[in-house]
């Protein structure tokens, strides 16, 4: 059966509205503190000690400023109480990213981070994407139907015009919570017809699919997938080159996105 007439032809007024008025308040969700300190310099913002906004005792980190006409609010989940190391991985990035965007209400989220890349695909290290598409590839249920929700396979939020002024790469994001690859994971991600493989990303889509606010995913690529040096020592060996990179590429997307409205990107 169609759905309501209503629901196609006449989207919801606070729908209409949020696509044509100018963007005001960015979240970046970002996972590691490596990623995110060039961009805290570069935006001048500031840690927020008051974590009054977030659940007593968790670890996560809210760093904001006004950066020209933009509210920016950058968080990224801080270290493991435990153990000392960027809680990195599915499980932060969905917590952090769906209590931001309650707490801030954020126009767009971007995620940014690191990723690696596939030479098969083109990838090089130093590149930087704008992620097309993403999925999972560590959830497999095989069973009908619950296969597809555990792939979680999502187009992102088309941004032509952001495309086209910063002539960024385009390519599938794949995310699982390994840096490794297994051999089933392999077979997942050339089915996803992945470019990239991170562990962030397709968790980070979910919640904001879920909280319909647009997302926007820049990678930039540390270590060659399907290459000759081991994935551990590649990307650590490049982590703040290529975070440079990725630094220059997220101020682009966001001085593109100043004085412009949803539509616009």
């Amino acid at each position: 059966m169609a759905p309501p007439e209503d629901s196609v032809a006449n989207p919801p007024p606070e729908a209409e509205e949020a696509n044509t008025k100018p963007i005001s308040t960015i979240l970046i969700v970002i996972a590691m503190h490596t990623e995110a300190a060039p961009l805290v310099s570069k935006f001048e913002l500031v840690e927020d000690p008051n974590k009054s906004m977030f659940p007593k005792g968790v670890p996560w980190v809210r760093y904001r400023g006004k950066y020209k006409d933009l509210d920016i609010n950058l968080v990224w989940p801080g270290k493991d109480p435990a153990l000392g190391v960027d809680s990195v991985g599915t499980v932060s990035a969905s917590l952090v990213t769906y209590a931001s965007i309650q707490a801030f209400n954020p126009d767009i989220v971007i995620n940014a981070g690191t990723a690696g890349g596939f030479k098969a695909k083109g990838a090089s290290v130093g590149d930087v994407y704008l992620a097309s598409a993403v999925a999972f590839h560590d959830r497999r249920i095989p069973i009908p139907v619950f296969d597809l929700y555990g792939i979680g396979a999502k187009q992102t939020f088309s941004c032509p015009n952001i495309l086209k002024e910063l002539n960024l790469k385009v390519g599938n994001l794949s995310t699982g919570d390994s840096l490794d690859m297994s051999p089933h994971d392999e077979t997942a991600i050339l089915a996803n017809d992945a470019t990239l493989k991170d562990m962030e990303g397709a968790a980070v889509a979910y919640v904001a699919d879920l909280l319909s606010v647009p997302a926007i995913f820049v990678k930039a690529v540390t270590d060659i997938v399907d290459g000759e040096k081991p994935t551990a020592e590649e990307f650590l060996q490049n982590l703040v080159l290529v975070t440079a990179a990725l630094d220059q590429a997220v101020t682009q997307v966001v001085d593109f996105i100043s004085g412009k409205c949803i539509s616009d990107l």
